[in-house]
């Protein structure tokens, strides 16, 4: 649905393109405030209409920097919806519809959240927000090529006034985000109001729940040898003594050497707290340290690492690392495909049920006790709609019967690792009109996501009243879902 929370997808995208952080960080999932719903739900398409604009011109750039809004005591300049569209344009978010009414209007909203957020004394950690802007100057560096092209792009004069600009609109984001979640965070909906949700769609509009199924997988990944695993750590261990003995450039290394894509562009820098979302044996060993110590070799499960503390800040620390991950021989390939065409065969020819050879044989933590049965990390249930799962994982199952298993699929990580999946359907749920007895459970996440939202907008509505609010220009023209002009009705 084209309208549907527009002021989620705008709100967050001044978080610029953060890459992800594949050597240590353990991205925790947040919380979302979207909701899928069709589109025919008139209940809910009324609640959810965000922004009407009559400006539907193409995005022009402002010339003069001023100010745009003032919402409590934060400013917002033209400059900033530039920056919000460019944003979306190096994301390769599609423009055509966007104006500058849409884009200030959801920053707008996202002020106000941040607002408010510090009025309720909800926090957020330095160290969290320094994480955030490494990643996406990294990320950045990556798609344009040089810290140079970075600040070109975005028009601006040098690098630490960039960070601290990222770290305002960061910490902002994140405060907005929390603010979100508190005030839905003990919304609840009862089987009363489920009932009562569904039996407002008339019978003609009720949604259509596309052909769902249910999937196992079993994934067998090569092992790496012992030798493999100790040339690398013999590796870490000739940038330690180069870097402690002979004053070598621990950055200089990280850029040259690490695999870590997060962090090798800014030399394998990161600042941390105890409570930021990395590996356990990372944080272990960069609390363990003093300042311009580095460490031994140590493993985590993205490979093995070296650590120096550059500045240790009371409970943070900057560190930077270098992570190398060992090689997989031909040889354990070839071992790993000879095992899942071997689970395959006896899979098929009924030796063995395929949920136990998950449980005996299946490399992957996550779904191995489970019999290898995935759930969906959208709904988080363990039905996925066949039209909207990831396009290649639709041709490898979109034709299996139930029961039936696939071919052998070849495979990767993150990381680029091998590996070899085989995928069933554990069952199929056919096209159909919504079902309240069937489909309950997707019907309470509706009727959950519609009250979700129509609690945000009316603390929305109440908060705009009591803060101080000024539009300036041509933006006091434009039609918002809020009443920021604060006209009467």
């Amino acid at each position: 649905m084209k309208s549907i929370i527009k002021t989620t997808i705008f709100g967050l995208m001044l978080t610029i393109g953060a890459g992800q952080l594949y050597a240590q960080e353990i991205i925790e999932g947040e919380v979302n405030d979207t909701i899928t719903q069709n589109d025919t739900i008139k209940a809910t398409i009324d609640s959810l209409k965000v922004i009407k604009d009559p400006i539907k011109e193409p995005f022009k750039r402002s010339k003069i920097d001023g100010v745009a809004a003032v919402i409590g005591e934060s400013v917002i300049l033209d400059s900033d919806i530039d920056i919000a569209y460019q944003q979306l344009v190096s994301e390769g978010v599609s423009t055509a519809d966007v104006s500058r009414c849409e884009l200030a209007g959801s920053l707008f909203e996202n002020k106000l959240y941040a607002h408010h957020a510090v009025q309720d004394s909800i926090e957020v950690r330095d160290a969290e927000v320094n994480s955030m802007v490494d990643q996406q100057l990294s990320y950045m560096t990556n798609e344009l090529g040089t810290v140079e092209k970075v600040l070109r792009f975005y028009k601006k004069d040098n690098i630490e006034n960039f960070k601290k600009e990222l770290f305002e609109i960061n910490k902002a984001n994140r405060l907005s985000e929390l603010m979100r979640t508190k005030i839905i965070e003990d919304i609840e909906i009862t089987p009363e109001e489920v009932r009562e949700f569904f039996d407002e769609i008339p019978e003609g509009d009720r949604p259509l729940f596309g052909t769902e199924v249910e999937l196992a997988q079993i994934v067998i990944e090569p092992k790496i040898s012992e030798e493999e695993e100790q040339k690398v750590v013999d590796r870490l261990s000739q940038f330690r003594e180069d870097i402690v003995e002979k004053g070598s450039s621990f950055a200089t290394k990280a850029v040259l050497y690490s695999q870590d894509p997060g962090s090798k562009s800014t030399g394998g820098k990161y600042t941390l707290d105890r409570q930021s979302s990395f590996a356990k044996e990372f944080k272990d060993i960069a609390f363990s340290l003093q300042e311009e110590e580095v460490s031994e070799p140590f493993k985590t499960d993205f490979g093995w690492h070296i650590v120096k503390v550059d500045r240790i800040r009371g409970e943070q620390v900057d560190v930077r690392h270098i992570l190398l991950t060992p090689e997989v021989t031909r040889q354990s390939v070839e071992q790993a495909k000879k095992l899942i065409d071997s689970l395959r065969r006896n899979i098929v020819s009924g030796t063995i049920k395929f949920k136990e050879a998950a449980r005996q044989f299946s490399d992957e933590k996550a779904t191995r006790e489970d019999g290898g049965q995935l759930l969906n990390p959208t709904t988080g249930d363990t039905r996925f709609e066949l039209t909207k799962i990831d396009p290649i994982l639709y041709d490898q199952v979109s034709k299996l019967k139930t029961d039936e298993v696939s071919l052998v699929i070849p495979d990767q990580d993150r990381q680029g690792k091998k590996k070899y999946k085989l995928i069933t359907v554990l069952d199929r749920y056919d096209e159909h009109i919504a079902d309240y007895s069937k489909d309950y459970l997707k019907i309470q996440e509706l009727a959950l996501r519609k009250k979700q939202i129509d609690a945000i907008r009316k603390w929305q509505s109440e908060k705009i009243i009591d803060t101080y609010v000024k539009i300036n220009g041509d933006f006091r023209n434009c039609e918002y879902s809020g009443n920021w002009l604060k006209k009467e009705k």
